[in-house]
């Protein structure tokens, strides 16, 4: 791949992105909840991502809670001017755990206020609003909670606004409020319902960002996967982020990863070049059983 074709610049904004790049998730304790084993490892593998050329961080304070972002600060902050980080609100979490639903008015403000807190921000540079399964009804109107995130922007305390577990309604829907500029939801080799999603907001100049790309809390298995990658000197998960950066030019992956190793092996796929028949080949796999 050229450097050009591993960039994109979200749509009405001066932010290229790195189209690889770092999901902050698994940077918090045991089921994404307090604060994680090894402080360091976890403030290590962020200083590396950087170092290699990460410039696009997604995070979210319901991580942990709040445990995330503040590693974040302390690894990174004062923050390199070229990077961007991206953070959600619509969920909270229970002092058990529990993931719960936050669409509120006042739940809203509280999380964009408790980001910009625990990053360290005066404004956000994206805030994603979480909406959809499992917290919320698949297709409800966003409206209400949009035209909240809309006016703190106005405010200032938000730079520009994505939408994370939606479909083309709901982006359609948001637009006539305010500008969208990424969609963030689940899509990976083997998890292919937004195929034709894709195609539509690449026509939009709209950025898709798949969230678990490897599979997330069930890793890929396949053996289609370990076949092409033995044949290209490859472990089969950089394979499969070089399938969805192949994939179209508005798809930026951001896999997570608490683990060093697993961050330069994932870097990899910036690499890799698949051929064709390796794609059809990895385009298969959707449509039939893993294995």
């Amino acid at each position: 791949m050229t450097t050009s074709t591993l960039t994109f610049t979200l749509p009405g904004t001066s932010i290229p992105l790195n189209r690889m790049g770092y999901g902050a998730m698994q940077l918090a304790g045991p089921h994404i909840f307090g604060p994680p084993r090894d402080r360091n490892a976890a403030l290590a593998v962020l200083r590396e991502a950087v170092e290699l050329g990460v410039n696009h961080i997604d995070t979210s304070d319901f991580y942990g809670p709040y445990v995330t972002n503040q590693i974040i600060k302390q690894a990174l902050y004062p923050y390199p001017d070229a990077l961007a980080i991206v953070t959600k609100v619509g969920a909270r979490r229970g002092p058990n755990g529990s993931w719960e639903p936050a669409l509120g008015k006042h739940a809203l403000i509280d999380a964009v206020h408790s980001n910009l807190r625990n990053l360290g921000v005066e404004a956000l540079d994206v805030v994603n609003l979480r909406v959809g399964p499992p917290l919320h009804p698949d297709g409800d109107s966003i409206a209400e909670p949009w035209s909240v995130l809309a006016e703190l922007a106005r405010q200032g305390l938000i730079r520009h606004l994505g939408l994370s577990t939606v479909n083309a309604v709901q982006v359609a829907e948001a637009q006539k409020i305010a500008p969208v500029v990424c969609v963030q939801n689940e899509y990976n080799v083997a998890h292919r319902k937004d195929d034709a999603f894709i195609r539509e907001l690449a026509q939009q100049g709209i950025a898709y960002v798949p969230y678990f790309p490897l599979g997330g809390f069930t890793p890929l298995q396949s053996s289609t996967l370990d076949t092409i990658a033995a044949s290209i000197g490859s472990s089969p998960m950089p394979v499969a982020l070089a399938w969805l950066l192949q994939r179209s030019p508005n798809v930026l992956p951001i896999p997570g990863t608490s683990s060093l190793k697993h961050l330069r092996e994932n870097l990899k796929a910036r690499e890799l070049k698949l051929s064709p028949e390796m794609v059809a080949e990895l385009d298969a796999i959707a449509e039939r059983p893993a294995g």
